[in-house]
């Protein structure tokens, strides 16, 4: 009898703080989520709080050479960028925590962005031009915002990831965004679990 296989979920955290961060307890939540309605889903995160390498001119050199004719400095280059692309083509679903940074996205996060967005595995150049190369997906942003309001004029960091995952050919990003923790954590909190509610709905008598 042919077999299902169960949900893998990819969580990426970009938050600078572990304990306290709104945008990871809404990543909770949205993982909680999930896992409710696929019981058997896996979950793989990837924590960039504590720094990850960005790319540099060695990086670029590997990566503009063919595969065949990589040595093996410019394979070991590559190797982790290899493994964040293979985990998310491998995801069923994604969850990006993020907080907005001085109106943009955690600078981790951008690199992040970096090593996975590469010409010949995420996306492609072609005659009418970039086209991305992943199948589409649900992608959770649970962001956190202080006082910049989403989709504003100065939110460089929702529409930013937004316009990035399109790159690559996820249209299903779906925002699930806190504004103005500054002001009430609270409400702002509130705010962001009715917008996920239209896409997971919390469970009858169980409070998110």
């Amino acid at each position: 009898m042919p077999t299902t296989r169960p949900m893998h979920i990819l969580r990426i955290d970009s938050s600078a703080r572990h304990v306290g961060s709104v945008s990871r307890d809404l990543g909770d939540e949205v993982v909680r989520r999930l896992r409710e309605r696929e019981p058997g889903a896996t979950v793989e995160r990837l924590d960039l709080a504590d720094g990850i390498a960005h790319i540099d001119g060695d990086w670029i050199a590997a990566n503009f050479t063919p595969g065949e004719e990589r040595d093996t400095a410019a394979r070991d280059r590559l190797a982790t960028s290899d493994a964040w692309v293979a985990s998310l083509q491998a995801a069923d679903a994604v969850v990006v925590t993020a907080p907005i940074y001085n109106f943009s996205v955690p600078s981790t996060l951008r690199a992040w962005i970096d090593h996975v967005c590469r010409a010949g595995l995420t996306f492609r150049y072609s005659e009418d031009g970039p086209q991305g190369l992943l199948d589409d997906r649900p992608v959770y942003l649970a962001m956190a915002s202080g006082g910049v309001p989403f989709g504003s004029d100065v939110d460089f960091a929702s529409d930013y990831l937004r316009q990035v995952f399109r790159f690559i050919g996820i249209d299903d990003v779906r925002l699930v965004g806190a504004a103005g923790v500054a002001r009430d954590a609270a409400a702002a909190t509130q705010s962001a679990l009715a917008a996920l509610d239209a896409w997971l709905p919390a469970s009858r008598g169980r409070a998110a």
